[in-house]
């Protein structure tokens, strides 16, 4: 079992800046491939970003491209999304989540290929 505790949500102005962590104990987090995700009010849970084990390998969603990154420092059991310039449309709860054993981490933008999954984080951008 795998805990995942995001932190980093808020409120933002508009082409402001936020980062999110997600943050786990023990030994077993460089192992996995990590993700974030997000869900909007009345919309389906949708993919952001994915980050490989060492963290040399990343891959976004359309929307995230050029303004979002995704990193990782596995010394300290943690991941980041480092948020530049978002905009009101990105307002959501914001999930990290583990990508499951046996998948390939870099196409996983599905909810179901990921294992374990933090209680996400809420950002809110104003305009």
């Amino acid at each position: 079992q795998v805990q995942l505790v995001e932190s980093g949500g808020g409120l933002v102005q508009a082409g402001g800046s936020l980062r999110l962590t997600c943050a786990t104990e023990g030994r077993t987090f460089s192992s996995y491939a990590m993700g974030w995700f997000r869900q909007a009010p009345g919309k389906e849970r949708e993919f952001v970003a994915v980050i490989s084990k060492n963290g040399g390998v990343t891959n976004y969603a359309d929307s995230a491209k050029g303004r979002f990154t995704i990193s990782r420092d596995n010394a300290k059991n943690t991941v980041y999304l480092q948020m530049d310039s978002p905009q009101p449309e990105d307002t959501a709860v914001y999930y990290c989540a583990t990508v499951r054993s046996g998948t390939y981490y870099y196409t996983a933008r599905s909810s179901n290929e990921y294992e374990y999954w933090g209680q996400g984080t809420q950002v809110t951008v104003s305009s």
